[in-house]
């Protein structure tokens, strides 16, 4: 049954993510925030964006967990830390909200998205995301990142969760790209 106010996109090919909640749109200040928490290690920076998330998202449903956008350990070293984990784990100490960074592995190294055009984007997460066999999903989980543009990595993520299980999906993120 079509959904009220969805796209002709999204009724031929339903996305994986079942609510998307962006605390701000990318532009000034964010747009000056967010690089230097992400690739200039200000984690003063993400904690103060966790904690403007945290008070914006106390409305939404509730997940059963919420879980970072892992990155693959490459970047993981190269950085020195996740920026997606730095901010969901305030965000889930905030809200009372169990934190899961065993769910979900980032089993294939990746180009930077921010490099690619929505379709390279889109064949750059492919196949990038599993759970672990051992692990039990929850009913309901939030991914957590940073900035979202066309949606590529947290659809891939979530069609992962859901294929483990997972019932629903939604995506908490800081910022969205007009």
């Amino acid at each position: 049954m079509p959904v009220a106010g969805a796209c002709g996109d999204c009724l031929r090919k339903p996305p994986a993510l079942t609510h998307t909640r962006a605390v701000f749109v990318y532009g000034f200040p964010l747009d000056r925030l967010v690089p230097r928490f992400k690739f200039h290690r200000d984690l003063a920076a993400g904690r103060l964006m966790a904690g403007l998330m945290a008070g914006s998202l106390a409305s939404a449903p509730r997940p059963d967990a919420i879980v970072p956008v892992p990155l693959h350990v490459h970047r993981m070293r190269q950085r020195g830390y996740d920026q997606a984990l730095e901010l969901a784990r305030p965000l889930a100490a905030s809200l009372g909200l169990p934190l899961r960074t065993d769910l979900l592995q980032r089993v294939r190294a990746t180009a930077p998205q921010s490099e690619l055009d929505a379709d390279q984007r889109q064949r750059n997460v492919a196949r990038a995301f599993v759970v672990p066999p051992a692990v039990l999903p929850p009913p309901h989980v939030a991914l957590v990142d940073d900035v979202m543009t066309t949606g590529a990595t947290l659809q891939a993520a979530a069609r992962t969760l859901l294929k483990a299980g997972v019932m629903r999906v939604d995506a908490w993120v800081c910022a969205r790209v007009p």
